[in-house]
Parts: structure tokens; sequence; C-alpha cells
């Protein structure tokens, strides 16, 4: 929508992080600087009334903050998870409905879905189970803030929309051993390995689970639209429509890192959910929005990133 973000003011959680840092690029790209508050400043579970208290208008909020990890950081911090994230989501929601946010864009998570939803999983499947055990505090804490906005909707008329991302990649990735994710993790290993010159990468679990792996400027640019179009009190799937086994995944990245050691599969360590597809019909049809980066590209930008930066 041309001038949209024009003269907007609009408000980033967690706009410091992964995919808050390149949400906050697209908009500057079109034209809007958003304010994001600081964890330094604002400990957005307890204080969040303070920050928004601050602004007498403001236009649309993004409520990406969370704190978020792999299945390690998940089973080490379980009641953190859910405790955190709930605390932070409905804080920050009820902050934005009493200081006259316009409205709010939510972000939840695929973890939310049952550990085993029909594939590709469908927006309405979202209450049909619960989620898988490993991830299943943030996932179910994630859940709650769909709940909160639908209520606030029905009572307040307050304009909240929930938008459900799958597994994010790309430049910018937390890629420390305690909280990355598949991707990041299997980079660091590879790298490390052939720098090393080790003989062997040893993956978590079997390597037959599958998830879903959207980039993260396509991630960025669909909260986007979803901003300007969606208003409605059901939840919307991002993906990318496809479902990747981890075993090919992590074949792709041992000939894009060029690694020729032997690789094995720890599987006394848990594989998760053991499938993961977004159908993303939805937004297709709501947003008129779909993925444009293939996987392998993607990866490429995130091992160059990753090999800039470390």
């Amino acid at each position: 929508m041309v001038n949209f973000w024009k003269n907007k003011r609009v408000i980033v959680t967690g706009g410091s992080g992964f995919l808050g840092s390149h949400l906050a690029d697209a908009l500057r790209e079109q034209g809007c600087e958003p304010i994001i508050p600081r964890s330094i400043d604002y400990d957005l579970r307890y204080t969040a009334s303070d920050f928004f208290d601050q602004f007498n208008k403001v236009d649309i909020v993004f409520n990406l903050a969370a704190n978020v990890g792999g299945i390690g950081y998940n089973q080490a911090h379980p009641y953190v998870m859910f405790y955190d994230n709930i605390l932070m989501g409905t804080a920050i929601i009820d902050a934005c409905i009493h200081s006259g946010v316009k409205k709010i864009v939510q972000v939840g998570t695929v973890c939310m879905y049952p550990k085993f939803a029909p594939i590709p999983f469908r927006e309405e499947s979202i209450w049909d189970g619960y989620p898988e055990n490993t991830n299943a505090p943030y996932g179910l804490a994630k859940k709650m803030l769909l709940v909160q906005l639908q209520a606030a909707r029905q009572e307040f008329g307050f304009n909240g929309i929930y938008v459900i991302l799958t597994n994010l990649y790309g430049p910018r990735d937390e890629f420390s051993p305690a909280r990355s994710h598949v991707i990041p993790a299997m980079i660091a290993k590879f790298t490390e390995a052939k720098e090393k010159n080790q003989d062997e990468v040893v993956i978590w679990g079997s390597g037959k689970a599958s998830r879903d792996f959207l980039y993260v400027k396509d991630a960025a640019n669909g909260l986007l639209l979803a901003a300007e179009i969606y208003d409605s009190p059901e939840p919307l799937n991002l993906g990318s429509g496809n479902e990747v086994n981890i075993s090919a995944l992590v074949y792709m990245l041992q000939n894009l890192i060029d690694y020729k050691g032997k690789i094995s599969y720890d599987i006394s360590k848990p594989d998760g959910q053991p499938r993961r597809k977004l159908s993303i019909l939805a937004a297709k049809q709501a947003l008129g929005w779909q993925p444009e980066t293939k996987l392998q590209d993607g990866l490429r930008e995130t091992i160059d990133w990753y090999m800039e930066t470390r």
C-alpha cells in the first residue's frame, strides 16, 4: 500500500532481536522509523505500561518480544519459557489496550500446534491437541496471547491480529550453542569442524523429523502486509509451504560449507515435533503473500553473514 507507513508511529518490541531487526529495516525502507524499547531500559514483563504510557498516539505495535531458544534451551528452562513469555506478552497487550494503541500485530509460533496435527498445519487445528513436550510451555504461553487478543476484540473492539510463524532462519540469527535453533547450530558446528579438521560432526536426534523453514526477510515482509491488510480474530500462518527433513538439511549445509567429514546422529537427543509444515493458503488469500527466498539461497546468505561477522 503506497505511503501506508509514512507518518505512522510504530513500536516494535523485540526490535533489536533477530526477526525484529529485519522488521525494523523493512519499516525504514517504507519511510517509517520504528520506536524500539531496549531491555536495558524496560523489563516489559513488569514495566510495559510505563513504556507505552509515554506515547499519546501509537498507530501499530508489532509485539515480537520473547524469550526464545532451541530444543536444549526449552528443555532446560521450561518454567522460565512459560513464565517470561506469558507475563511479557499479556502485559504488553494490556498496555496497548489501555494506552490507546490502534492496532497490535502479535507474533505466535509453530510450537503452538498439537504434536500430531495433520500436515499441513491449518490455523483451525491449533486447539486439537497438546503441543510437543519439549517446547509445550513456550507454545502454550504464546497460545494464551491469542485468547487474550480475541477476548479484547470481543469486549473492547480492540484491533489485535495474530500471526503464527514457522521456524525462521537468516542473517543475525542466534548462533550460540546454548540458545541456537537447528540451522544456526548446524552452521556453527560444520564451520568449526571444517576449520579444526574434525573427523565427525554429531547431529542431535535421528534426522527423521521435518521442519518448515522461512527466511527471516520473507517473514518481515509478511508481517508488514498483515499489519496493512489483515483484520480478523482468527490467526494467520506464515511459512515456507515446504517440508524439509533434518537429514536433508544436514546434507545441504554440509555441501554448502564443504565439510568432508563423517556425519552421525545422536538418537539419545530429542527430535522434537515429528513433522512441521504450515499451510499458507490463508495468507495467500488474505494478503497476497508468499515467500520469495528459496532455502538453498537463504542458507548461502546465512552462512556468508556468519563467516563475515562471527
